[in-house]
């Protein structure tokens, strides 16, 4: 028996959904990228569970979304990017239809998929789907989502900011070359799309969290 087996398994971790967890994991991410991996939707799903607890909805439908919303891995600097949404709709799709789960019930998972991305620009038409994309967008702002733009960063190659104007006071801003820069073009509008009154009430905790950290940053260079 292996340490594994013999203590908690990852599937624990979402609990009350650990059977679907079991079943839905290996299908839940792809490739090697550390800013959508299984530690990622983990933290969508505490963040989506938060949520749910105070607005209500299907919390299946929620839990399935959420463990699916990035089973189709497209790099940031791909021209198919705005369509990794769709794709992992798709697949999500797919794979709940394997499981025997209703129409009804797989076209509300891939609706919230479709709609959680920043990039695929579709409004959310149900509560579930207001609901992933909120608790997916708490994971790119605070700590955590200044330490997400930071990796990523350094896995396309980008330095953390340009040392003669690090806040494009004279430049164009840039967030492909200087890490520091999509705190602006994109980080920081992140708390005003908030869908569900409690994803809101997070986002501000946050969205001051990570304006600490620029702050910080900028404080030591």
């Amino acid at each position: 028996m292996t340490a594994a087996a013999s203590g908690p398994t990852l599937a624990t971790a979402f609990a009350p959904f650990e059977a679907l967890a079991e079943t839905l994991i290996p299908h839940a991410t792809e490739g090697d990228d550390g800013s959508h991996d299984i530690a990622h939707i983990l933290r969508v799903f505490r963040n989506a569970m938060r949520i749910q607890a105070l607005e209500g909805g299907n919390a299946r439908v929620l839990a399935a979304a959420v463990l699916l919303h990035d089973c189709v891995a497209v790099e940031k600097n791909s021209p198919l990017r705005a369509q990794a949404s769709r794709l992992a709709a798709d697949k999500a799709s797919g794979v709940l239809s394997d499981l025997g789960w209703s129409a009804d019930d797989r076209a509300a998972v891939a609706h919230a998929v479709t709609a959680h991305s920043f990039s695929a620009n579709v409004t959310p038409e149900t509560l579930e789907a207001k609901m992933l994309q909120d608790a997916d967008r708490l994971d790119a702002i605070g700590m955590m989502g200044a330490a997400r733009c930071f990796y990523i960063a350094g896995r396309m190659g980008s330095g953390l900011y340009d040392p003669v104007d690090p806040l494009a006071t004279n430049r164009r801003l840039d967030d492909k070359s200087f890490a520091i820069d999509h705190f602006e073009t994109k980080l920081f509008k992140l708390a005003d799309g908030f869908q569900t009154s409690a994803g809101r009430a997070l986002a501000q905790e946050r969205h001051a969290r990570l304006k600490t950290v620029l702050d910080l940053f900028l404080e030591e260079i």
